[in-house]
């Protein structure tokens, strides 16, 4: 496949995804969980990673690694939620 061939098929991909949602609305269930995190206090989810970073590392003191990095990996997700929490009070929703 030579660039052309490539830059068609990326255009035609665009061209699909852009009248995929062209009123650009969210889902239901996104709306739901939007309108629900909203009313929770940003400070939340900074407290659920700190709290998960704590539990992680009680586990890799007790020896049990496999636990503490499952545990560890779920801060930066409580952040990014803590994040889009943030947005989603900021700029709101549909």
């Amino acid at each position: 496949m030579d660039t052309q061939d490539l830059k068609k098929e990326a255009q035609d991909l665009k061209n699909k995804a852009d009248r995929f949602n062209p009123q650009h609305k969210e889902g239901p269930v996104a709306t739901a969980i939007e309108e629900y995190t909203a009313k929770l206090p940003s400070d939340t989810f900074l407290w659920a990673a700190l709290g998960s970073m704590a539990v992680s590392a009680t586990l890799k003191i007790m020896k049990k690694d496999e636990e503490a990095l499952f545990v560890g990996q779920w801060a930066p997700s409580f952040l990014l939620l803590g994040v889009y929490n943030k947005l989603v009070k900021q700029l709101g929703h549909d």
